[in-house]
């Protein structure tokens, strides 16, 4: 498949995954500097939504769409976004659009979830868009790779897949 940032081809770096695969475990960084692991939410329905950058305006209007969402969602339902900003950023970004619903999480430092999720855009260092539904069982169920990286996700779909879940 190709895909492309702003109309430009981009080669996403690591290994894509697919619908029943097991979801890699990654290390992240919090808002607070700390460590997220993917691991310590095993048991819920884990949804990941990958993110360039949260200041643009795509990447905003998807995480404003999961933090509202998600207080719609059972307490089973764990929503993560992941971009490659600082977490100092996402913290600002944070409080000032009131996300309290979600985790952010970044993967600047390890970039353990770009690699083995295959979302890392080698050119940019940057995240791809897209989606990524995990099972309680930490089986992924559900994988939306945006081949156009400035597109919007399938929201609809998503939450179809998350609905049925619970």
């Amino acid at each position: 498949m190709k895909y492309t940032f702003k109309d430009k081809e981009i080669t996403l770096l690591g290994n894509q995954v697919y619908e029943g695969d097991i979801a890699p475990d990654f290390t992240a960084t919090k808002n607070d500097m700390t460590e997220y692991n993917l691991s310590d939410d095993l048991g819920k329905i884990i949804v990941i939504s990958v993110v360039p950058s949260i200041d643009t305006s795509v990447c905003s209007i998807q995480t404003k769409f999961f933090n509202e969402e998600a207080t719609k969602l059972s307490d089973d339902v764990k929503i993560i976004t992941v971009s490659m900003d600082l977490p100092f950023a996402q913290k600002r970004f944070c409080a000032a659009e009131g996300i309290e619903n979600i985790e952010i999480v970044s993967d600047y430092k390890y970039r353990e979830f770009g690699e083995k999720y295959g979302f890392l855009i080698d050119e940019l260092k940057l995240l791809s868009r897209g989606i990524i539904i995990i099972d309680k069982d930490g089986k992924i169920v559900y994988t939306e790779y945006v081949e156009e990286s400035t597109n919007e996700v399938d929201y609809d779909t998503a939450i179809n897949k998350i609905k049925e879940l619970i």
